[in-house]
């Protein structure tokens, strides 16, 4: 189950069954309950960040203020607000409301949501639906929720840590407004924990925590609130003396979360900065990149992948031997292994990070590629045909062929592709590194070859 999922929390009123529950108001404050859920905003005035979303009049403030009608998908990393939002739309006057969990709930369970929730709307009351994990429904489960969305009969409310472009079906999309939450920012963390501290409901003024714990707090939680609030409440019970201090806040914790999930968009978006800073040749940030990766898990052979593949494609003849230092480290993880083959995937990142760039190779491949695709294809010349076989040379195949070995300097004048692509360039090399030298190299070839010297 999600972070956020389960934060309905004990005493929710009206709790049917395991599928879901119903509740007209925020729960009652249950003392024995984790920091971070006591300290769940109860109005939208004790929400900190996500501005971008809750804009006087947005659609989503008018949804939590009881005035929208649209669906809306929640999506963003953990501990960003998306249950909380949830948990304002349940209070807001007038609404019936409902939460199922993906992870327990079935179609036979929507289906009932749906027939409940039409009941209720013949009798002028609208249902709103919260489910947590949407990315985690299948295909069949989402496809029940689109007549009952698009016809008004629910209002759904969905929450996902991942890209919904890439788990929600398209049809179920288009009939919701999409809110990406963002993590919060070092100053509305720090702002959650002293709340915490200084409020009822959290830790009541009975600890004091240092400038420096708040900023290692800050550090730790990554933009993660309920983290931070976690954070904070071991530390709190690790204080003997009521201070809690930098030391006390690292004996708290073993390691700050990484944010990535190897089947979701984190993944792709870690990967992509992984590669766009090897090709702006920014070594430092590839090295984080690669070293996220590696902390959360990420398939080292899935990275050496990538090395391999941005070796030609970003870096190509400009650096030779960036292909095979990619090569190298992918036979390295093979051989060898986590956690020692961290120390060839790092050299490769930083010999394919400083390395000079080109992507002439796969500009010259795509452009040939594009070109047979087109129809640019043309018959063999004659005297590169195979002459070898009997009668071959009774229909002109191999006559007149040169062999390049016989020229002083290797290369002769003699026709290679078909007519139609006489003339035609397609590598075309960079300025950078050794494709400074084979550019001049290569306008020679091209010249003795094509009789234009």
């Amino acid at each position: 189950m999600s972070d956020d999922a389960g934060l309905f929390a004990a005493g929710d009123a009206g709790a049917g069954g395991p599928a879901g529950s119903a509740a007209s108001a925020p729960p009652p404050i249950d003392p024995s309950a984790p920091l971070a859920v006591r300290m769940r905003p109860r109005s939208l005035e004790q929400v900190i960040g996500q501005d971008h979303l809750l804009r006087p009049n947005s659609p989503l403030r008018r949804l939590v203020e009881g005035r929208g009608g649209s669906s809306v998908i929640l999506y963003g990393p953990p501990g960003t607000g998306k249950t909380t939002l949830a948990n304002l739309v349940a209070s807001s006057s007038g609404r019936h409301f409902v939460a199922l969990s993906a992870l327990s709930a079935g179609v036979k369970d929507v289906r009932a949501v749906i027939d409940d929730a039409r009941t209720r709307q013949i009798h002028g009351r609208r249902t709103v639906l919260f489910i947590d994990e949407v990315h985690r429904f299948s295909k069949s489960q989402q496809d029940a929720l689109l007549a009952a969305v698009e016809n008004g009969i629910v209002l759904l409310v969905a929450a996902t840590t991942e890209n919904p472009h890439f788990s929600v079906i398209a049809p179920l999309l288009s009939r919701s407004l999409i809110a990406e939450l963002h993590g919060l920012d070092e100053q509305g963390v720090a702002t959650v924990i002293r709340r915490a501290v200084a409020d009822e409901r959290g830790l009541a003024g009975t600890v004091e925590v240092t400038d420096e714990a708040v900023e290692d707090i800050v550090r730790l939680a990554g933009g993660d609130a309920r983290r931070s609030l976690t954070v904070l409440e071991a530390a709190a019970e690790a204080a003997e003396d009521g201070v809690v201090t930098p030391e006390i806040v690292e004996q708290s914790l073993d390691a700050a979360p990484v944010r990535y999930d190897r089947d979701g968009d984190q993944h792709y978006d870690v990967t992509s900065a992984f590669i766009k800073s090897i090709r702006g040749s920014d070594v430092d940030a590839a090295l984080h990149y690669l070293a996220r990766m590696l902390v959360a898990g990420e398939d080292p052979r899935f990275i050496a992948r990538r090395l391999m593949i941005h070796a030609s494609e970003d870096i190509g003849m400009a650096d030779p031997t960036a292909l095979l230092s990619a090569s190298a480290a992918a036979e390295i993880v093979q051989k060898v292994g986590l956690p020692e083959c961290r120390l060839a995937l790092a050299q490769a990142t930083i010999h394919l990070a400083t390395a000079p760039k080109s992507n002439a190779v796969i500009s010259a491949i795509d452009a040939a590629m594009a070109d047979v695709r087109a129809g640019g294809v043309g018959e063999v010349p004659r005297h590169l045909r195979d002459g070898h076989y009997a009668g071959a040379r009774g229909l002109g195949n191999g006559v007149g062929y040169t062999y390049a070995h016989q020229a002083r300097a290797g290369v002769v004048e003699q026709q290679y592709p078909p007519d139609e692509l006489v003339g035609r360039d397609y590598y075309s090399p960079s300025g950078h590194g050794n494709e400074r030298e084979l550019s001049t190299r290569l306008t020679r070839l091209r010249g003795i070859i094509r009789g234009t010297t």
